[in-house]
């Protein structure tokens, strides 16, 4: 089975508890984003309306950021349609990071934590898995999924809204297609695991 996600954005109140709760379940470095909400604006003044748009990385079915990768094995697909990076082999050349369409990719500019050089009990709990000087992504949660135990990914289990859903992309994308969902960037041909349903129902 591959995972996917699907994002209701009629339901997102663009509240960022997604990328909080992200934050805090993986402890990234300050300016690595795992998971993001951007705001976009449609409209003229006083006709505006504003769509919360979260934001992760798409584990894609064609995948530029692997087919860039300088170190074979430093970015792979799993099974499970899952992309990840392999840390101990990650160069840190940004090949990746400059291929991935969506900006879901960070570099890890510093070893420095978000209060200095003095890491505090967290950081030197999380920071060995985010090495200075490699690439950090979004991972579906895979260390929930591995354990086995059903916990949910932690930007779903955050939203308040339910606006999140992850599992068998399949049925997610029958039901994305079923009720006008997309992908981002169609154009790119990337096929994305994460799927939108729209913020508002074509008339």
């Amino acid at each position: 089975m591959a995972y996917g996600m699907l994002i209701n954005l009629k339901k997102c109140i663009g509240c960022h508890a997604c990328a909080v709760a992200c934050k805090e379940a993986h402890g990234t470095p300050p300016a690595v984003t795992r998971s993001h909400v951007k705001r976009e604006f449609e409209g003229t003044y006083p006709n505006v309306r504003k769509t919360a748009v979260p934001m992760l990385c798409n584990h894609c079915e064609t995948t530029p950021c692997i087919e860039a990768c300088a170190v074979e094995g430093a970015t792979y697909k799993r099974d499970d349609g899952i992309v990840v990076i392999d840390k101990e082999k990650c160069i840190g050349c940004k090949a990746c990071v400059a291929a991935c369409p969506y900006g879901s990719r960070y570099y890890i500019e510093s070893a420095d934590g978000y209060f200095g050089s003095d890491l505090n009990e967290y950081e030197q709990v999380v920071y060995p898995s985010m090495p200075q000087g490699t690439v950090d992504k979004c991972t579906f949660c895979v260390e929930r999924i591995d354990a086995g135990n059903g916990e949910p990914q932690a930007c779903v289990a955050a939203c308040p809204a339910g606006a999140r859903v992850f599992g068998d992309l399949d049925e997610l994308r029958k039901q994305a297609e079923a009720e006008d969902g997309f992908q981002l960037l169609p154009d790119e041909g990337t096929n994305p695991s994460v799927w939108y349903l729209p913020a508002k129902v074509n008339e």
